[in-house]
């Protein structure tokens, strides 16, 4: 068996590569919707190491007026992870690092909610070699409430791709 063209690992990308100045302002990029679940949130626990009851005391949180436990805050935050979706494939090597975050909690997810993350552009800042990228990130939950409201912003290097 023989083949046309030499193999090239290049070839094999999820998505063509985009340079900084491609990217545009308002360009979304979604990540997968998720359903939050009690194994979750026991992961996500022995990571934080954050044991308040809060977060897995079922009678704790209805003595406060919550159905269920809520999520930790990080735990909702790492759900706008750009590596969830497809940003970082469309940047590829470019990407130099992840800079800042900030966030607001809107809404409790509970135990059993479907999570909706999208990173829109918000801001492309040129700088001599590299850009930074602001992203507006946001969470929305199955009844279409905002849960999170935040930034993210990437440097990248410029030019080539």
């Amino acid at each position: 068996m023989t083949s046309e063209s030499p193999f090239e690992t290049g070839d094999h990308r999820v998505v063509p590569l985009k340079r900084f100045d491609e990217l545009s302002i308002g360009e979304i990029f979604r990540a997968p919707s998720r359903t939050i679940t009690d194994a979750n949130f026991a992961a996500f626990q022995t990571v934080s190491l954050d044991n308040h009851p809060i977060h897995y005391d079922v009678e704790y949180c209805k003595a406060l007026g919550h159905p269920a436990p809520l999520a930790h805050g990080l735990q909702v935050l790492a759900f706008t992870a750009a590596g969830a979706g497809l940003f970082p494939h469309v940047i590829g090597e470019a990407l130099i690092g992840f800079i800042e975050v900030n966030a607001k909690f809107l809404k409790p997810v509970y135990p059993g909610d479907t999570l909706y993350p999208a990173l829109t552009i918000a801001e492309l800042t040129p700088q001599r070699t590299t850009g930074i990228v602001g992203m507006h990130a946001t969470v929305h939950n199955q009844k279409r409430e905002l849960v999170l409201d935040g930034t993210h912003r990437y440097l990248m290097k410029l030019g080539k791709v």
